[in-house]
């Protein structure tokens, strides 16, 4: 056994640990730190005097501050637990072994097993005195193992060479089959779609006019459906307004907080990014960020490397697998997270710096079927041009009027890509994130009220960067739509058990939101063909109209066009921009640009489905600098 021990150990570029050091633990690590000056007295009383909840290791406060380098914690921490060091890359792991033991179990608890030596097998590890709680599984399927000590990443490097398929097929499938959008098969693959698109095609050309009717009845009925449920939201959120959101005493109750950035293709913002989360007022040592990257993405892995990130942020690399979605990545990053707090941000995203300590302190007043916080959302361009106006309108009247008068309605909220906040037990019970559909956010919120949990609004504000080119804007927003209806078609699977779960008024209410909405911007142009009538054309739907439905049809457009002015004026005064308020005047124009985004959806539903459409960042990024 020594023989053998000494030769799978054997590593010509680190000092072997004296036999006399091996066996059981003799000193501390942070014993073993002071004694040979890697640490002053000041900083290790400091650092202990944290208390070791959750992931909040000694290890990791002297780390996120900054205090020790990775090479002399390794060092010591080989010495002090009397286990050897190895190198990783000149020897990767038995892809069996693995497997055997689970490569998100490995990855999980920062330890792979590397070969098999006679009887025993060589566990290589990074957080040893974590390992004693899992020994006895390891063991169950192994048999007797020996350690040894690797750096973290080098382990997650090995495990991804080794078994990154499949860690990409679980970020994949997290979410239970009956609530994902995995099984979606294009149009010339659905036999049932394509005999309904064929009739609907045979029924416009043998009695168009009736279809035409048949369509402005629902179109007319989704419209007045969805200014009710603005208007009762607005009057909820009235009768109930959002309070200034609470802040938690900077203390050591504090919970350890993990904030998850997507990243791909963001090499112009990414040191911008990292210098904005700097900012976060919240104990480093408890916060732990972890940025996402596809394994293909050089550019953006190359800026972060000269970003100079602090010890508390974290690039995570995504595997490749069979989509390349900003929810597969989440998944995947949510297994290296430490927090029982989960916050997801985008790339361009400026949060305010005192936002993660007001999140904590909600959670901590909120009753436990609260999972989910999302904050407000607003722009740092919004004078940048006409689109991006109109842009800010839009978001200033649904994140401070409609989305909080949603939750105060006990409705199931349709999220926000960002400043969203989860506790991290709910959000693994109910699968992550659905990694094949392109509004995850939207669809969580809806699987969160399905399983009986509640999402709140939180007042505090993040700034990102408002998308005001057309062909991008038009582009995200065929993005958007696609998933609202993608995630309407996969909840509707089962529509009694959806009816059961969310009750009647939610039920109705993700009809209103989902389809609905999705259903005025397909129609729209239908809707908008009747403005050539004032001008003496000829319309052959209005025409075979009785006299008082032309009048009740122009009233229902003109008394909900006013509704949503409104509702822009009233949000837009809400939010600190000084924008003048005849630009919502103009906010039909505005969405009529949707009925081209809606357009693009339903034809990658039927052809590309999962295909993400990203929208690039960083165009006006600079003027986040100057707020």
């Amino acid at each position: 056994m020594a023989r053998a021990e000494r030769h799978i150990f054997a590593d010509p570029g680190i000092a072997p640990v004296p036999a006399a050091s091996r066996g059981p633990r003799r000193r501390s690590i942070g014993a073993e730190l002071l004694c040979r000056g890697l640490v002053s007295s000041d900083d290790l009383v400091q650092a202990l005097a944290r208390p070791r909840r959750e992931a909040g290791r000694l290890v990791d406060t002297l780390r996120a501050r900054g205090l020790i380098r990775e090479r002399d914690l390794l060092d010591v921490t080989a010495r002090s637990w009397g286990i050897n060091t190895i190198d990783l890359g000149a020897d990767l792991p038995d892809p069996r072994l693995v497997a055997a033991i689970g490569p998100m179990t490995c990855l999980k608890h920062g330890f792979v097993p590397l070969r098999r030596a006679g009887d025993v097998t060589v566990i290589v590890l990074s957080r040893p005195e974590e390992f004693s709680d899992i020994r006895p599984m390891v063991e169950a399927i192994l048999g007797p193992v020996v350690t040894a000590l690797a750096p973290e990443h080098d382990i997650i490097k090995a495990i991804h060479a080794r078994q990154g398929r499949e860690i990409a097929r679980q970020a994949e499938t997290r979410v239970p089959a009956p609530e994902s959008c995995r099984g979606w098969v294009r149009l010339h693959q659905a036999p049932k779609a394509m005999t309904v698109l064929v009739a609907a095609l045979i029924a416009v050309a043998v009695a168009p006019v009736t279809v035409g009717f048949l369509v402005l009845g629902l179109s007319l009925s989704s419209l007045i459906l969805i200014v009710g449920l603005k208007l009762l939201a607005i009057r909820a959120a009235f009768r109930s307004p959002m309070r200034p959101a609470p802040c938690a005493v900077n203390d050591d109750s504090l919970p350890v907080f993990s904030i998850i950035v997507a990243l791909y293709r963001e090499a112009d913002i990414a040191a911008r990014l990292v210098k904005r989360l700097a900012r976060l007022d919240y104990p480093v040592d408890r916060l732990d960020v972890v940025l996402a990257v596809e394994t293909e993405d050089r550019v953006t892995r190359d800026a972060l490397a000269k970003a100079e990130l602090p010890a508390w942020m974290r690039v995570v690399v995504v595997p490749e697998g069979a989509v390349r979605t900003k929810p597969r990545a989440l998944n995947h990053a949510l297994e290296f997270c430490r927090g029982s707090l989960i916050g997801i941000y985008d790339a361009e995203d400026a949060p305010d710096p005192r936002q993660l300590l007001q999140v904590a302190a909600q959670f901590r007043a909120s009753a436990p079927e609260v999972a989910c916080l999302q904050g407000i959302l607003d722009y740092y361009n919004p004078r940048t041009n006409w689109l991006s106006r109109c842009f800010t309108v839009e978001y200033a009247g649904w994140f401070r009027l409609i989305l909080p008068g949603i939750a105060r309605l006990g409705l199931a909220v349709p999220l926000g890509g960002t400043t969203l906040f989860l506790r991290r037990d709910v959000l693994e019970r109910i699968g992550g994130w659905d990694a094949y559909n392109v509004t995850e956010d939207a669809d969580l919120g809806i699987r969160l009220a399905r399983h009986g949990f509640r999402t709140e609004m939180i007042a505090t504000t993040t700034e990102e960067e408002a998308n005001c080119r057309p062909l991008p804007w038009i582009k995200q927003r065929s993005r958007w739509i696609k998933g609202y209806l993608m995630t309407w078609a996969v909840h509707m699977r089962r529509p009694g058990l959806l009816y059961r779960q969310l009750g009647p008024r939610a039920f109705l209410g993700f009809q209103v939101m989902f389809i609905g909405t999705s259903m005025q911007f397909l129609v729209a142009p239908l809707l908008l063909s009747f403005l050539i009538v004032p001008f003496g054309f000829h319309h052959p739907l209005y025409a075979a109209m009785p006299g008082p439905a032309g009048l009740v049809m122009t009233g229902t457009f003109a008394i909900c066009e006013l509704v949503n002015i409104a509702i822009g004026m009233i949000g837009l005064t809400r939010t600190r921009h000084r924008l003048s308020l005849w630009w919502v005047a103009t906010m039909s124009i505005y969405f009529s640009l949707a009925c081209l985004a809606a357009y693009k959806a339903v034809f990658e539903i039927a052809t590309k489905p999962f295909f993400w459409d990203k929208t690039r960042h960083g165009i006006f990024d600079h003027l986040a600098e100057k707020r």
